[in-house]
């Protein structure tokens, strides 16, 4: 098996992500895998998938993957039945965090408890 069939999970959701800039090259067994995420959490997600493929510290594989948008940890759409503390659980891993969530977003949301459907919430950098 290739390197780049091993890690095709990894590019495949860099394209699902649409990640800019993208750039694949394989030399002497090592992957070499270049591109702008749109937010630190959508990096997160694919060194989480490098991880989850290779080990903690693959020696198989080289990412280099920048951030387009450093002020913000991600940018949600808030979809029918998600509330501020599933939210927070999805980004945070912590449900209580969504006072963080709600904080940010005080121009949008007047009730934490009130949210709609399409509306984008930005998730702050914690």
């Amino acid at each position: 098996m290739t390197t780049k069939a091993k890690y095709q999970r990894v590019l495949d959701l860099g394209e699902t992500l649409n990640i800019k800039d993208g750039d694949v090259k394989e030399e002497n067994g090592v992957l070499k895998v270049k591109g702008t995420a749109k937010t630190q959490y959508e990096k997160n997600l694919l060194w989480d998938k490098i991880k989850e493929i290779g080990g903690e510290n693959p020696s198989d594989i080289m990412a280099n993957i920048k951030v387009a948008d450093e002020s913000v940890y991600h940018r949600h759409t808030v979809k029918s039945g998600e509330t501020l503390g599933k939210i927070a659980k999805q980004y945070y891993d912590n449900p209580s965090k969504y006072q963080v969530i709600f904080k940010a977003n005080s121009d949008i949301l007047k009730n934490p408890d009130l949210i709609h459907p399409g509306q984008e919430l930005i998730i702050p950098n914690l």
